[in-house]
């Protein structure tokens, strides 16, 4: 019999998160030399002696078995059974891109019932970086990480479900109004992220928001109905244990809002609840309670933005950005020191890796951004260290760290032996950070708007550049203290200083100095 206690109609919006990082071996310098005694090191014997992928298979096939592959065939059983009624059975999948590698790898029937699922036309796919990675943290000119993994995540839903989201999530729900403009800015219409308290205030998560400063649209989760399946269910000192599929979609009936957006790991189901203790019984019957209540509907995030306005805008900056994590915030991986410093040497080896472009060492330093990396050096007290310790495949935070930074030094010593192999190329690439850009002004000493993070850049501007904002800085001898002091080429700097005495100082000397630049990195 059908039930109502709300006027108002409401959709429940279920999002589940797949995601299974590459786990670090510690064994991995004797892995490395068991392969230098063979031979000579080839990048890829790296990417084998860092990652611990007898432990990742475990793990992969262990969840295929207990979650991935039961789970996923109740949801399809649930969305063909209402498939053709009034009232349809929907969800939505965010699923990283290095999960799909290693199914592919390890457990391919997880494809093959993701792909069913999909055929179903009743799935939507989300955005996410490819890497689960902490990119959008990184400060790189225009995002150029963030973006990367983006488009590469976007390659491999295309290829493996032909979908094009338009929803997104950063990594772990992280937000703030910054990612909110960006991810508008490459067209997605909405983007999901935890309701904090302390951002919604005095709101509801129940409603559509807008993004402050852009037009995106935000969901925000209601992270309570959502804990109480993802982390309470088998909980037996709960007051509210057992948890049923009736009594949970009455608690849903008895919400107000427009929506309700329930985001939890797909590993919920089976992993971190084994089946033993009713959990898969609890997702088989959940559907049908739901939708024996005239007023709820089960629909996807493309679908509800679509459906209600935005009633409120929310506004995260920058420097209070938000995640569904521990207190909300970053701490999960940028909160100590030994989070910070093996963040940021992450992020100084990336100029060197783009520069080389060696896809062998690029992959390894993207497989090195997946935040679990990091999140298992967390150092937290009482039950959220309980939830980082069940887990890390390490002892404990400082473990994790030395085995972090144990790969990244095996990396930079790759990068450094490659970079003597290539190193004019290297420099001609490396990217530098802003703060070392040679930036052209107006003879007036007007900023021109034009600035270079790399040789290669400065070559290409020398084409654009106003030709007397050029002449100024070869005249004052700025572009080659740049040379000189930045990267360290005494010689070329020294071969522009003889052009510009020969030419007077006239205009002539910028095509000379053009070519000069390009032979210079050419040669070998």
């Amino acid at each position: 019999m059908s039930r109502r206690w709300c006027s108002e109609l409401a959709d429940i919006v279920f999002m589940f998160e797949v995601h299974q990082p590459y786990r670090l071996d510690r064994n991995a310098y004797e892995k490395l030399l068991s392969h230098a005694l063979r031979g000579r090191l080839e990048p890829k014997d790296l990417e084998e002696a860092i990652f611990d992928n007898g432990l990742n298979k475990l793990v992969m096939e262990r969840a295929s078995r207990k979650c991935y592959i039961p789970a996923t065939n109740i949801i399809l059983e649930n969305i063909l059974r209402y498939k053709d009624s009034d009232k349809k059975f929907k969800v939505s999948y965010s699923i990283s891109g290095v999960f799909l590698e290693q199914a592919q790898r390890w457990a391919p029937q997880v494809i093959d019932v993701f792909t069913k699922i999909a055929e179903t036309g009743m799935v939507e796919f989300i955005e996410q970086t490819y890497y689960h990675s902490m990119a959008a943290f990184m400060p790189f000119k225009d995002w150029a990480e963030l973006h990367e993994q983006i488009m590469e995540h976007n390659r491999v839903i295309k290829e493996l479900f032909g979908y094009s989201p338009v929803s997104i999530e950063n990594t772990e729900f992280t937000y703030n109004n910054d990612i909110a403009w960006f991810f508008s800015k490459l067209g997605y219409k909405v983007v999901l992220t935890e309701g904090v308290d302390w951002v919604l205030g005095w709101r509801s998560p129940n409603y559509v928001y807008k993004a402050y400063g852009s037009d995106i649209r935000v969901l925000t989760r209601n992270y309570r109905l959502s804990d109480d399946v993802g982390y309470r269910f088998s909980d037996r000192s709960w007051d509210q244990y057992p948890l049923t599929a009736d009594k949970y979609a009455a608690w849903l009936a008895a919400t107000p809002g427009d929506v309700v957006f329930l985001a939890m790991d797909y590993e919920t189901f089976g992993e971190h609840h084994w089946p033993e203790s009713g959990i898969h019984e609890f997702l088989r019957w959940l559907p049908g309670e739901i939708l024996k209540w005239d007023h709820l509907y089960t629909s996807t995030p493309r679908e509800v933005i679509e459906k209600y306005p935005a009633r409120d805008i929310i506004d995260v900056p920058p420097w209070s950005s938000i995640s569904w994590a521990d207190e909300r915030d970053l701490s999960a991986w940028l909160g100590n020191h030994m989070q910070r410093n093996a963040f940021q040497m992450l992020v100084d080896l990336r100029p060197y890796v783009k520069a080389l472009d060696i896809p062998e060492i690029t992959r390894i330093w993207k497989l090195l951004t997946i935040s679990d990396h990091l999140y298992y050096i967390a150092t937290k007290f009482g039950s959220i260290e309980q939830v980082h310790s069940y887990f890390s495949p390490y002892k404990n935070a400082p473990d994790a760290y030395a085995i972090y930074v144990q790969a990244l030094s095996m990396l930079t010593g790759l990068i450094a032996e490659k970079i003597v192999e290539n190193r004019r190329r290297v420099i001609y690439r490396l990217e530098l950070p802003m703060n070392k850009a040679f930036y052209f002004n107006k003879p007036s000493g007007e900023y021109t708007g034009y600035f270079a993070t790399s040789i290669k850049e400065l070559v290409e501007l020398l084409d654009k550049v106003p030709p007397e904002s050029i002449m100024y800085h070869l005249n004052r001898g700025d572009l080659q203290s740049w040379l000189r002091y930045i990267y360290g080429l005494e010689d070329l700097a020294g071969e522009i200083d003889r052009i510009v005495e020969e030419e007077h100082g006239s205009e002539t000397a910028i095509n000379r100095v053009r070519e000069v630049l390009k032979k210079y990195f050419t040669s070998t």
